[in-house]
């Protein structure tokens, strides 16, 4: 057992008695069986019954003591700002030189998701929960995508002292408009993205951009303990049914155990275990080193950023292996909260629907899980449960409507990862909005579906046909989840 600095301590306890004072978990006695028919306990015993703006931040309902401890520990480094070096602090020091975001919590806010700018407030905010990939023709030496030679894999918009942000991102809309069968018309928002005032001159010819929002984190470590043959079973009967859903695994080099891994996190599907996120996160989104990344995301072309200041007074990693891995943990055991209305007449209308649509032919509803791939990284309270993410962790081809053209691994220009859909109805009472798909374009459940196309074509269709009180069954159904 590590010993626990006694600020950590009181944090902990703090956190403890909140949980407790919320009255949100309720552990459940249900590992791996299958009476829950209607998918209520999204994460089986891990469920945790919550709504409101913290429905997102409660531990699995059956951790430890000591794992709440530890969650505890996590949440404080998640959530907290990191800050420039040299600083007071040696704990939280090293922010940059090139980020987005100040802290994990900067982009998934209250453990939720982000959005995109809100042009009412003005054309010039920038994005801080909407990151920018980049990169130029060609893979790496993992086989993921290019880096630009100039501006790295991505865009940092922001800077500490003394060192120019790489570049301000522009986005504008244009209308799409639309007509249901009965009728009924509606209008998209189909967005454009630019890069202006590049501090560091031209990108490279052929660049390519892709835009993607910070998804909420619950659940991730139970997404991270589904065994592999069940995503591969996916593939194999999607293809052996004969109709135009056919999606495939992406395979992607994963730092942490060194080897090429089935990918299941990000929205490509380009990342696969919480660790290698993490680092990735750390170093992208706020420029902190790791043991895994040691490097700062700075080109030779970027002289200031070269010669910044560094964290841990230029000694090592900037986050020590200790509280990476408890930043990993608090991820990994966030409860996904318990679903909803699920014997509501018009709940129970959509779910059919929702079959009769094919739409859980990718949106898989149900798994039970394995082990993590790193067990001092998670908790055994995640194995052998009957989970509800609603998703087949596989690419697909969602059409030239959502394609960014941007390869990433054995991902292509068009395809995306299929996202888990728990959670889906309380991002509202999250954050505050509902922004949907891989830049919050999708105004809500119903724009989401609208924009689908490629192998969701049909699908699409079939919704299009539907009356208005079944399209608002179908909605209800989603938000119930």
């Amino acid at each position: 057992m590590p010993r626990i600095p006694p600020a950590w301590r009181r944090r902990a306890a703090a956190a403890a008695a909140l949980l407790v004072l919320g009255g949100a978990t309720l552990a459940l006695q249900a590992q791996g069986s299958d009476d829950d028919p209607r998918g209520e306990r999204t994460g089986g015993a891990t469920t945790v019954f919550a709504d409101g703006r913290n429905a997102f931040s409660f531990p699995a309902a059956n951790l430890a003591d000591e794992e709440r401890t530890r969650f505890a520990i996590g949440n404080s480094f998640f959530r907290r700002n990191w800050v420039e070096a040299p600083a007071s602090t040696t704990a939280r020091d090293g922010l940059g030189p090139h980020f987005i975001a100040r802290s994990c919590g900067g982009c998934h806010v209250q453990d939720g998701r982000g959005a995109p700018p809100d042009l009412r407030r003005g054309l010039g905010e920038q994005p801080v929960a909407l990151l920018m990939r980049l990169s130029v023709p060609g893979r790496n030496e993992h086989g993921g995508p290019q880096p630009d030679p100039v501006y790295g894999d991505q865009l940092n918009n922001a800077a500490v002292q003394g060192v120019q942000p790489e570049a301000q991102v522009a986005i504008r809309y244009t209308p799409v408009q639309g007509r249901f069968a009965d009728g009924t018309r509606y209008t998209l928002q189909q967005p454009h993205y630019r890069l202006r005032d590049l501090a560091y001159g031209p990108t490279a010819e052929g660049l390519m951009l892709s835009p993607r929002i910070a998804p909420q984190v619950i659940g991730v470590g139970l997404i991270e303990a589904i065994d592999e043959a069940d995503i591969l079973a996916n593939a194999r009967e999607q293809a052996a049914a004969g109709g135009p859903i056919k999606g495939q695994p992406n395979r992607v080099w994963d730092a942490p155990s060194q080897q090429l891994r089935i990918g299941r996190f990000g929205w490509k599907a380009n990342v696969a275990t919480i660790a290698h996120q993490t680092a990735a996160a750390f170093l992208g989104d706020m420029g902190i080193t790791s043991s895994l990344f040691p490097d700062e995301a700075c080109s030779q072309t970027q002289t200031d950023c070269r010669h910044a200041p560094r964290g841990a007074k230029g000694e090592g990693p900037e986050i020590d292996d200790k509280t990476l891995h408890d930043v990993v943990f608090y991820q990994a055991t966030l409860a996904p909260p318990a679903r909803r209305k699920a014997d509501d007449r018009q709940v129970v209308r959509g779910q059919k629907l929702f079959h009769e649509a094919q739409c859980a032919s990718c949106h898989r509803p149900s798994y039970v899980t394995g082990s993590s791939p790193f067990p001092s990284l998670g908790s055994t309270a995640l194995q052998g449960q009957r989970i509800w993410p609603y998703t087949d962790l596989l690419l697909h081809d969602m059409g030239p409507g959502l394609a960014d053209g941007r390869p990433d691994f054995e991902a292509g220009g068009r395809q995306w990862k299929t996202p888990p859909l728990w959670g889906i109805g309380l991002i509202r009472d999250v954050n505050g909005h509902q922004r949907l798909l891989h830049d919050g374009r999708a105004r809500g459940v119903l724009e989401a579906i609208l924009w689908h196309g490629g192998e969701a074509q049909a699908s699409r269709d079939r919704v299009l046909k539907l009356s208005r009180e079944d399209r608002a069954a179908l909605v209800n159904f989603v938000e119930s989840l």
